[in-house]
């Protein structure tokens, strides 16, 4: 298994990173993919990504964040290329439900960590709430660019998903899919090719049945794993090998 979206720059994680890895090798996970949403959030990373080899790192600013923290195409593409375990760009994308940061610049950060990942032409790192139109759109400007496109905790309607893979994007299923008033969300999951799903925790949060209520970690990746496999009707072994290959060819360019 591998866990393509967590926090281990947050709390509890963090402080408790020894102890987590143990909980997530134990379980079978094999790498952990810890997210970038700040400047401040990067220097952290850049110290755990060395305590273990099966931790790599992001760069990119989250949507919330980018009045208060503005890269440009030029310093991203220079810090991916100076940290090896750095292997995507973002958290990124458009959230227009939360109003943390206005449109103009959230629109203004994504289009640039969408260059910068068509530049380096590794993965991008996608965030998208209340924004499905503005998301296609930008994401559709750039279609002949050869963008690798990972829709994370997706959420979307099924109508967005059929888009997206138009544009050949990854999808990654998050613990709300355990939810029970998910179902219209489940529904989008089942008809998603299984060549196109990754499995995330977005730990510390979002815990999946039957940890909902608890802070979230990478262990708990098999909760929604297990969703996602009946989802597909495939056994847990198989989603667990079908997810792990895909992100391999995804950020490794492993067939």
């Amino acid at each position: 298994m591998i866990d393509s979206h967590c926090h281990l720059d947050h709390e509890p994680l963090f402080e408790n990173l020894t102890k987590v890895l143990n909980r997530s090798k134990k379980i079978g996970i094999t790498k952990l993919l810890t997210i970038c949403t700040t400047l401040e959030s990067f220097e952290k990373i850049k110290i755990i990504i060395n305590k273990d080899k099966m931790i790599y790192g992001t760069y990119g600013i989250h949507p919330h964040e980018t009045e208060k923290n503005q890269i440009n195409k030029e310093s991203i593409i220079e810090t991916v290329k100076n940290n090896k375990k750095i292997i995507g760009i973002g958290e990124t994308g458009l959230d227009f439900f939360y109003e943390n940061s206005n449109k103009d610049s959230q629109i203004s950060s994504f289009e640039t960590h969408i260059e910068a990942s068509i530049k380096l032409q590794i993965p991008l790192i996608i965030h998208s709430r209340n924004a499905e139109k503005e998301t296609f759109e930008i994401l559709n400007s750039y279609k002949n660019s050869n963008t690798k496109i990972l829709m994370h905790c997706f959420t979307g309607s099924l109508e967005f998903s059929k888009k997206l893979l138009s544009l050949d994007a990854f999808f990654s299923a998050s613990g709300i899919i355990t939810f029970k008033n998910s179902l219209d969300l489940q529904d989008t999951f089942k008809s998603i090719p299984s060549e196109k799903l990754l499995v995330e925790t977005d730990s510390p949060y979002l815990a999946p049945v039957p940890m909902r209520g608890k802070k979230n970690e990478p262990s708990f990746v098999k909760y929604t794993l297990s969703k996602l496999a009946d989802l597909q009707n495939l056994s847990d072994e198989k989603m667990s090998l079908i997810t792990t290959n895909n992100f391999n060819k995804l950020f490794f360019n492993e067939s």
